[in-house]
Formats: structure tokens, C-alpha cells, sequence
């Protein structure tokens, strides 16, 4: 059934309605129900046949399995967006987040529910204003959509919709009595979001509606993100979706005209120190600085970055936006070196400011993956760099973890296994860096200060257990062309910098336990060969028993694996007389130093 079930998904995924009305054919009431409710995990996907086929806007599949199947319109799965990953989406959310007018309708005619929210609480509407579907909107908001219900950012529809310059369902919204001056935790409003994407129409629309002017939590109005020219000009350089590079020498020229009006009174900017990141430049002081950079790009690229973290500050929470995008560009350029120093500034901006940065952390796994993959040079030092951010980064969020509310606790526990996962990414890839001596010993000392935090996944895995799992989740965007597990390398790495070689998950399995158990013994046998050496070198117990009283040799799947296992077990008399006091039940409690129960309980 599980196989089938396969195929039904690839069908609704495909629109083959007739083989998909096929498939399902002659199946008891409850085969067909598990076959359009089992959840397929593709691509980084978790979809059931009605979200997947609602998504890819194939409307004949979702009528035929509302329809015919009457399947549950309320179904919830994981799917992708424009690079973000939407947790708890329904297909209704789906169908309105790709703009299929006709799917929405089918789905709503079902009564699926239009207020239905993902995790994040985002709603169907929300997911049209994203996209600017207008006829979305108004349908959703005639059948009972309630436009005021707000994200886990406390953010509005009509945020939304102002900041991705979506003018008409901005103008539709607050017809509908969208409140123009609800803020969002950050103190912002729609007024803010619109100014900071530079959409001049919907921000004269919202003043229209009187949306006042406020201070954010960071400090700033919506005017003074965007006042003056100079400051026009450092977001048509930077930003995705104005990026004009015309526009952005004709705002810093303009702005500076406007310092020099003057002669006898010149408006001197207050420059930052040089910064590596934007290539130890400084910003232009004159005209003539300006215009010898006019047909240089990367300078006013440079200049529009810095320009932008003079206004709002370090610590503001939307410099860092534009370095990333920056950066990007230039990692799609294969300008990696220039990608990597941006990355850097806008990593510890956001740590200065105690920000949540695990993509932050995983974007580096990724460009360093594809340099590896390509054969281009990745420096320690930056590896080193990134590591040493990876501890900070984990310590935070286990601290999260301790202190979320119970609502936030999916979300933190999310965040920190993704930190320890990356940082498994990065140890791999450090194994691939050429490295001097001392570059290697501030690696394995970042490296040997994690293990001393002795992160935990939610089965309890250590590091160590992870290094050597097969089930270790690996990104699919360039990290999996170089990182796989279990990984000789990785394991080594981390027993050379004090992982605990007989550390038990919540279970009782030691590693040792786990690599017993990995299913492919031939074709990998040097990988399974490598890390049971290790392993057993560093002092592993082989007759350590779980908590269902098993060894390593009883956990062991296959013949190899038992076989390697056999060639390196080194009884003891120590661990003899361990097991006759477990097997024949001699109390040992309060009879023998502690460390020697402890040492007992292990067989």
C-alpha cells in the first residue's frame, strides 16, 4: 500500500486525473482512505495527493477527489514557496499562495475553512496578498475571510500586501476596513513596510486613509528609512525586487548636489570606520568621489550597503537584508570570497542583536558545499569563523528551548536541531578544508567547545550518534553533493576533540549501537568498517546493552557488520564480571563503589 500510495501521489502531483480515478479503483473504503491521507516526503515536501495536486493548481484532480472521495479539505502538510518552507498549510492555503482562482473556489465550495492557519498562522488571504492576487482576495474576503487575523509577527494582510507593492489589494483592504496603523511586534506598521520597499502610490494611499506616522521598536518613523535621495539610492542597489543601478547613481547624485548647495555651509556625513565586508572603502565624501565610481557597479553596490547602515544603524534589524542579497549575487557569480565577507558582517550583525540565525548558519553550509563541489579553494579561516558563530548560535537556542512558552517550543526545538545539524555540515566540510596546523587546532577547538554543551536531538542523539546516523537529515541545496552520513571523517573529528564514545540516546543505544545497525554494509563497507574501529579504539563498549537489554552484537542487522563487530571485541574480566552480577541478579547496590554501579548498570 505504501508503494501505491506513491503512485496516487505522483498522479495528483501530475493532474492525471484518469490515472489517478485508476489507481483508486477497487480498494475497500479504507485502503482508499489511507492512500489519499498518506503523507509523501519529496523535495523537502510533506504533502498528502489533495494539498500537492491543490498546489500545482490541477483542478480536475482536487474536484475528482472532493467530489468523488470526499476527502478531508482540512488535510495540513509542509510545501514550498518562493524559498520559504510553510509548515501546517492547508490545501485551500496552497491553491491561494499559487494563485489557482479555480482550485480556491472548488475548495471553498467544499467548505474548506477560508480562517484556516499554518503554524505560523498565516491564513489562504494572506497567502493571496503575498502573491497580489486581487480576484483571490476579494473571493476569499466574500466568503468570510477575516482580514484581520494577524501572523506569529503579529503582521496584517494589509502589511503584507503594502510591503510587496500589491497596490490594489492594499486599496481593497482598507475599503474592507483594514486598520492602517496596526502594528506588528516590532513596533512597524503598514506605513512602514510600504516606505522601506520604496512604494511611493500605496504609502500616498495610506496616508490618505490616515495612517499616522509612529516610531517603530527600532527607532524610526516610515519617513526616515527612505529620507533623502542618498537614501533612495542605497535601496534601488540593493534591494531583489527595485534593483535599478540608473536610478541608484541618480539618487546619490542628487543627494549629493543637495550636501554641496552650499558652498560656505557643506552637510558633512558622519562616516563608519572602513568595513572589510563592503572592501574597506569609505563612503564617497564629494561630488568627484561620486562620480569616479558612476560606471563602477560593485562600488555603488558597496556604497548603497554602507550607506544604508549609516542611516539606520547596526543594529537595525533590516541592514542585514540587502548584505545577504548582496552576497548572493555574488556567490552566483562564482565570486565566493566577496559572498563569504559579506555573509560574515551580516552573521555577527545579527548575533550582536541576538537574532535567530540558523538559515544565516545554513546558507554558509551551502555556498561552502558548492565550493567544495566545484573544486574552489574554501579558506579555514572562514569555516573557523562560521563554527565559532555555530556555538554561540547553539548555546542561544538551547537557552530558547529552556525558556520557550509551550506554543513556541515546536518552532525553538526546530531552530536548534537545524543549528546542530548545520553544524555537522560544516564540521564535514572542515575535514574537506586544507588547513595549517594552527587553523586546524581553532577548528577542533570550536569543535571541542560543542561537544562540551553536548547538544542533544530530540531522541537524545549526541553529535557523535548523529555523525554516524544514517537517518541524519543533509540539505538538499548543494550540502548532500558533499555531505553524507554516516561519515568516517566526522566521527573521527569528533572523538579526537572529546565526543563521548559511550553517550546513550533516550533509547540506551551508544553509537556504536547505531552504526550496527547502518543498511548498507558492502557497498559503504569502508565507511562501516572505519567508524566501528574508531569507535571501539576510542573505548567503546561492545557489551554495553540498551534499554531493552541489547548489545551492539545484538542490534546488529547484518552479517558484515556483525562479523566487524566480532574481530574487535576485547572482553574484559571487568565487563565478564559486570554481566554474571547482571545475569545471575547479585545486588551490587551500595556494595561497590558508585562508578562501579554505574559501570554495572551499562551490561
Amino acid at each position: 500500500m505504501e508503494s501505491l500510495a506513491g503512485y496516487v501521489y505522483k498522479a495528483a502531483s501530475e493532474g492525471r486525473v484518469l490515472t489517478l480515478a485508476a489507481l483508486l479503483l477497487n480498494h475497500s473504503e479504507a485502503e482508499t482512505r489511507y492512500l489519499l491521507s498518506y503523507v509523501t516526503q519529496l523535495a523537502g515536501q510533506r504533502s498528502t495527493p489533495l494539498i500537492i495536486a491543490a498546489r500545482n493548481g490541477h483542478d480536475k484532480v482536487v474536484r475528482l477527489l472532493l467530489d468523488h472521495y470526499r476527502v478531508d479539505t482540512e488535510q495540513t502538510g509542509t510545501v514550498r514557496f518562493d524559498g520559504y518552507v510553510i509548515d501546517g498549510a492547508t490545501a485551500l492555503w496552497c491553491a491561494a499562495g499559487a494563485g489557482h482562482m479555480e482550485v480556491v473556489r472548488l475548495l471553498v465550495s467544499h467548505h474548506a475553512n477560508v480562517n484556516h492557519t499554518t503554524i505560523t498562522n498565516s491564513t489562504p488571504l494572506r497567502a493571496a496578498c503575498f502573491d497580489g492576487r486581487l480576484d483571490i482576495v476579494c473571493y476569499l474576503v466574500a466568503h468570510n475571510a477575516d482580514i484581520s487575523i494577524t501572523n506569529k509577527y503579529n503582521n496584517t494582510c494589509l502589511m503584507i500586501a503594502a510591503y510587496k507593492g500589491h497596490t490594489d489589494v492594499v486599496k481593497f483592504l482598507l475599503e474592507q476596513g483594514a486598520d492602517p496603523n496596526a502594528k506588528a511586534h516590532c513596533g512597524a506598521t503598514a506605513l512602514h513596510f510600504a516606505a522601506e520597499a520604496g512604494h511611493l502610490e500605496i504609502v500616498q494611499e495610506l496616508v490618505r486613509c490616515q495612517a499616522a506616522m509612529v516610531v517603530n521598536g527600532h527607532g524610526m518613523t516610515p519617513l526616515k528609512p527612505h529620507r533623502g535621495a542618498g537614501a533612495a539610492g542605497r535601496s534601488f542597489a540593493n534591494d531583489r525586487e527595485n534593483y535599478d543601478i540608473q536610478r541608484t547613481y541618480h539618487y546619490l547624485h542628487t543627494a549629493m548636489t543637495e550636501r554641496y548647495r552650499d558652498p560656505d555651509n557643506v552637510i558633512a556625513k558622519e562616516l563608519l570606520p572602513p568595513i572589510e565586508a563592503y572592501g574597506g572603502r569609505c563612503e564617497c565624501r564629494t561630488p568627484q568621489d561620486l562620480e569616479a565610481i558612476r560606471v563602477d557597479r560593485d562600488a555603488l553596490h558597496m556604497e548603497g550597503l554602507m550607506i544604508r547602515e549609516r542611516i539606520l544603524g547596526s543594529d537595525n534589524i533590516d541592514v542585514s537584508h540587502p548584505i545577504i542579497y548582496r552576497g548572493a549575487v555574488y556567490a552566483d557569480n562564482m565570486e565566493f570570497e566577496q559572498c563569504i565577507k559579506l555573509w560574515l558582517h551580516a552573521l555577527r550583525l545579527r548575533q550582536k542583536g541576538n537574532r535567530n540565525t540558523h538559515k544565516d548558519l545554513l546558507r554558509f553550509a551551502q555556498v561552502f558545499s558548492q565550493m567544495v563541489h566545484l573544486k574552489e579553494q574554501v579558506l579555514a579561516s572562514a569555516v573557523e569563523q562560521v563554527l565559532s558563530c555555530s556555538v554561540v548560535e547553539i548555546q542561544r537556542s538551547m537557552a530558547r528551548v529552556d525558556t520557550a512558552a509551550e506554543s513556541e517550543l515546536p518552532q525553538a526545538l526546530d531552530n536548534y536541531e537545524s543549528n546542530v545539524f548545520t553544524f555537522l555540515y560544516l564540521a564535514c566540510i572542515s575535514t574537506k578544508t586544507t588547513c595549517s596546523d594552527e587553523e586546524r587546532a581553532r577548528i577542533n577547538k570550536h569543535i571541542y567547545n560543542l561537544i562540551q554543551l553536548d547538544p542533544r536531538s530530540r531522541e537524545g542523539a549526541s553529535l557523535l550518534h548523529l555523525a554516524i546516523s544514517s537517518s541524519t537529515p543533509v540539505d538538499d541545496f548543494h550540502t548532500n553533493d558533499v555531505c553524507s552520513f554516516p561519515s568516517a571523517q566526522v566521527t573521527k573529528l569528533l572523538l579526537d576533540c572529546g565526543a563521548q564514545v559511550n553517550a546513550v540516546d533516550h533509547d540506551g543505544n551508544t553509537p556504536l549501537h547505531v552504526i550496527v545497525q547502518y543498511n548498507r554494509p558492502i557497498s559503504d563497507f569502508l565507511t562501516l568498517h572505519a567508524i566501528i574501529i574508531n569507535l571501539v579504539e576510542a573505548g567503546a563498549h561492545t557489551d554495553m546493552t540498551n534499554k531493552q537489554k541489547k548489545t551492539p552484537l545484538d542490534k546488529s542487522t547484518t552479517g558484515v557488520s556483525e562479523i566487524l563487530l566480532k574481530t574487535q571485541m576485547k572482553m574484559s574480566l571487568k565487563c565478564l564480571a559486570a554481566r554474571a552480577v547482571r545475569q545471575h541478579q547479585i545486588t551490587y547496590r551500595n556494595q561497590i563503589p558508585k562508578t562501579l554501579e554505574e559501570f554495572v548498570e551499562f551490561h
